[in-house]
């Protein structure tokens, strides 16, 4: 990657942001759309967190990782401090590639 398209990427992402702006402006958007829009932050996160935890490469592997993002899904539930659910997934994972 070179820093001229690391460049061109930021001043797109920009674009799009700025023009975002513009169209928008000051209008209120409809209920349903406000609400959508709401929403893609999670399902962001959410579905890079999959394709991190369940992919190598352009393969589907299951894993430790899936084990430990399970733990700390498990941990996140019963709403332990935010701490303590990422040290119960990465001691999981940890565990279960000391011991395979």
């Amino acid at each position: 990657m070179t820093w001229t398209l690391v460049l061109v990427l930021a001043a797109g992402a920009y674009a799009f942001k700025f023009l975002g702006l513009v169209v928008v402006g000051d209008r209120v958007l409809p209920p349903v759309l406000e609400r959508c829009l709401a929403l893609i932050p999670a399902a962001l996160i959410a579905a890079l967190i999959v394709k991190d935890t369940l992919s190598v490469g352009h393969h589907l592997v299951v894993d430790a990782r899936a084990a430990g993002v399970g733990a700390a899904i498990v941990a996140a539930w019963r709403k332990a401090p935010v701490l303590a659910v990422i040290i119960i997934g990465a001691s999981v994972t940890a565990l279960l590639r000391a011991v395979s």
